[in-house]
């Protein structure tokens, strides 16, 4: 488990391109939220924030918000509202079943858990 002020490097394929980024847990209030930040990657800046609470049934709920900057300007603003950011919703919200599904893996009536990267 991460803890405030530690990174984590990513490396993933996007966009036929290998990408890393490397992020810092720049805050943390456990068990409610913690947020992580881009010290090193592909962005300008890239914020993403972790927010849980309780669901129904025993549950909890995750909601993600990401703020990002891409590089390149004028176009990078361009590229970031109409490529970036809806491929990044698309992106989190399979990361999210994946991570649901292997939650709940081993209680009655699962199924195995998909792949997050094909």
């Amino acid at each position: 488990l991460l803890e405030a002020g530690e990174t984590v490097t990513w490396s993933a394929r996007h966009f036929l391109v290998r990408w890393r980024m490397t992020v810092r847990i720049s805050g943390f209030e456990r068990p409610r939220w913690f947020r992580d930040e881009m010290v090193h990657g592909p962005f300008t800046s890239f914020r993403h924030d972790h927010f849980f609470e309780t669901a129904g049934h025993g549950g909890t709920r995750m909601t993600d918000e990401i703020v990002f900057r891409p590089p390149g300007g004028t176009a990078g603003k361009i590229l970031g509202r109409h490529l970036l950011a809806p491929y990044l919703n698309r992106f989190i919200e399979r990361r999210n079943r994946v991570l649901k599904a292997a939650a709940e893996e081993g209680s009655p009536g699962s199924a195995p858990a998909p792949a997050l990267f094909s």
